[in-house]
């Protein structure tokens, strides 16, 4: 059985109420905005300049989904640990992949501080951000090589001693 296309988002805009409905994961971002389907049914294209972030959620919330903005820790997570700051002021920090071509033209998609919770991924378009920042690189495969390399060179045992 193959899984559903279609994943619940809840889209906030800069001067208007929070809309929900459901994108394509492949094919929401077009060139002239998001497209969204409502719970209705119709379709809807929502210009960047308007979108503030969408929200990937597990479950419809009323209002504003609650969000937590920066992590309490240092993440564990591997990724680039990035803060973006939006046109209004705010900011929210999240893991990008460190794989940097999985990155969208349109903008950044990010695992957010708590994704255990409602929210599972925030993408936040380019016309949305004043500025993102690189904050750390968590889990470095070249740290996790050079580790291997010590280790393999303790366990190693002399032949001619």
């Amino acid at each position: 059985m193959a899984a559903s296309t279609n994943k619940k988002v809840i889209v906030l805009r800069f001067d208007r109420e929070a809309l929900c409905g459901f994108v394509n994961p492949q094919t929401f971002l077009r060139s002239d905005g998001v497209e969204l389907l409502s719970p209705s049914g119709s379709i809807q294209t929502i210009q960047y300049e308007e979108v503030k972030y969408l929200c990937f959620v597990r479950e419809f919330q009323t209002g504003k989904p609650v969000l937590r903005q920066a992590f309490y820790t240092r993440p564990k997570a591997a990724g680039l640990w990035v803060r973006m700051e939006f046109r209004d002021g705010d900011t929210l920090e999240g893991l990008l992949p460190n794989n940097l071509l999985l990155v969208e033209w349109a903008g950044f998609t990010v695992v957010p501080p708590d994704a255990t919770g409602n929210t599972q991924k925030v993408f936040a378009p380019r016309a949305a951000l004043e500025g993102i920042q690189v904050l750390g690189v968590v889990g470095s495969p070249l740290r996790a090589a050079r580790r291997a390399e010590r280790t393999d060179q303790k366990r190693q045992i002399g032949l001619f001693e």
